[in-house]
């Protein structure tokens, strides 16, 4: 019989977190890990620092507690040693013993649970209304706050509405409250903040449940598979703040959109919040039944900006004094000029910078060394390009509306822009085939694979699109300096 160590169990574990996050992800942040020792079900891991431990609990929690629970069952746990002072021995190194977060309490087996294919967010979904309500997890970051959340000229509307929607939620006129902007400038952080907000103040009294698009349509599918449609269509319409981000992954999926127009219209008709996020403004998500698209336009929408400079620099501020450290002026001031696109890459920057200097036992992070950290990720913002810009500098190149190349048209001269712009989505971006097609009106990878194919063979054969081709792609290349 096989003798279970610390590590053949931590490498069990590495095995699950491998196939569940990127490799970069991976050989950033586990791959350094050590295992320490397993006694009674609990493996105790070693982490290079206290920021490694604390982004590991704030960014992995879940995955870490469901991975261990998988490798030492259900009484497992995980304990970090964490590095206090380095010395060429691992037995010599002093460290601090930190516990993982508590674990939730087990449920009873006879509950009524949808903990089938959601475990552990839901104790009891299926209750009779106004007898008792359901004890619901609601998903929320804790970390995810109106006060962590830095305001400017790109976000004054989108947050304004937010705090008016948390201080009276459903008895506003922002329902629903639809937020879009592209990747990256905080829609998550701003409709988990309204969450958040309605929990501190109001206990109990609300139900909230932050869902994404993704997470609902696996749950209505799962639910439809185990004839339990119905407990879903319950649970639903009994929350009194529901949460719905990234919105536009339910293009194209007819079921899940009928099914939310039905929840939808009974939380609306009893009074009850819903916010929703977007990567687009409603009328411009693809494959949308228009019935939703109209219900979305019914509250208030507001769009996230890009962040001006001033904004981009108090939100480094921000992360800096989050995570304890002082960070020179004139760091801040090169990533804030360098990082234009998203808050996302900014706090990418930091948390690299972070991460290298906690590795390589650095006390105080210089400019020299934040250029040298941070020179790959510097090059990369500045290449970076959306689809919908190339869309709208094809569609100005052609002189036709932006909108219609995501059309289900066969007009010959909107079918060439169409087919140009997604040539050059492919070029200039690192977005997949399908994620293209999901911009051009929700077609499918195949549909994009022959635009490509069809402007190569022109670009071999006809100098005409060779010729524009040619300037499309200097314009593009001019945008991304």
């Amino acid at each position: 019989m096989e003798t279970i160590t610390a590590e053949s169990s931590w490498n069990e574990c590495l095995e699950i977190i491998q196939d569940n996050i990127s490799y970069q992800k991976y050989k950033s942040w586990f791959e350094p890990i050590k295992p320490v020792k397993l006694k009674d079900d609990t493996l105790t891991i070693q982490v290079p620092s206290q920021f490694w431990y604390e982004w590991l609990e704030e960014h992995y929690y879940n995955m870490l507690r469901s991975t261990i629970a998988k490798v030492l069952g259900k009484e497992g746990k995980l304990e970090y040693s964490v590095l206090l002072e380095k010395s060429d021995k691992l037995e010599d190194n002093r460290s601090v013993r930190l516990p993982q977060q508590p674990m939730p309490p087990s449920k009873p087996q006879e509950m009524n649970t949808y903990s089938d294919y959601h475990p552990g967010r839901i104790e009891n979904p299926f209750v009779i209304p106004g007898i008792r309500k359901a004890n619901i997890e609601s998903n929320l970051n804790n970390n995810y706050v109106f006060e962590r959340y830095i305001e400017g000229d790109c976000n004054r509307l989108a947050r304004s509405a937010a705090m008016a929607i948390a201080e009276n939620p459903g008895k506003n006129s922002f329902n629903p409250f639809f937020i879009y902007g592209t990747t990256g400038l905080g829609k998550t952080h701003l409709v988990q903040s309204i969450g958040n907000k309605i929990k501190q103040q109001f206990g109990d009294e609300f139900s909230v449940l932050y869902v994404s698009s993704e997470t609902f349509t696996n749950e209505f599918v799962q639910a439809i598979r185990n004839n339990r449609a119905s407990e879903f269509s319950m649970f639903y319409r009994n929350i009194d703040v529901l949460i719905v981000d990234d919105i536009q992954f339910f293009s194209g999926k007819e079921k899940t959109q009928e099914e939310f127009f039905h929840i939808f219209n009974a939380l609306h008709q009893e009074g009850k919040q819903i916010i929703l996020s977007s990567d687009r403004a409603p009328k411009d998500v693809p494959d949308i039944e228009e019935r939703l698209i109209s219900r979305f336009s019914w509250g208030l929408s507001a769009d996230l900006q890009i962040p001006e400079y001033e904004t981009r620099y108090a939100i480094l501020e921000r992360k800096a004094n989050d995570n304890g450290i002082y960070i020179d002026s004139n760091i801040i001031e090169f990533i804030a000029h360098n990082f234009k696109s998203n808050v996302r890459d900014l706090e990418g920057a930091i948390i690299k910078l972070l991460a290298t200097a906690s590795l390589k036992h650095i006390d105080e992070i210089d400019l020299q060394m934040a250029k040298s950290v941070l020179k790959d990720m510097v090059k990369s913002s500045h290449t970076q390009i959306s689809i919908e810009t190339i869309q709208n500098y094809v569609c100005e190149y052609f002189g036709i509306d932006t909108n219609k190349v995501r059309e289900k048209t066969r007009k010959q001269e909107i079918v060439e822009a169409r087919q140009v712009a997604m040539y050059l989505s492919k070029k200039f971006t690192k977005s997949s085939l399908k994620t293209i097609g999901l911009q051009f009106g929700g077609r499918d990878h195949s549909t994009v694979i022959h635009a490509i194919t069809t402007i190569e063979e022109r670009l071999s054969t006809s100098p005409k699109h060779k010729r524009i081709l040619q300037e499309l792609e200097q314009k593009l290349e001019v945008a991304t300096l």
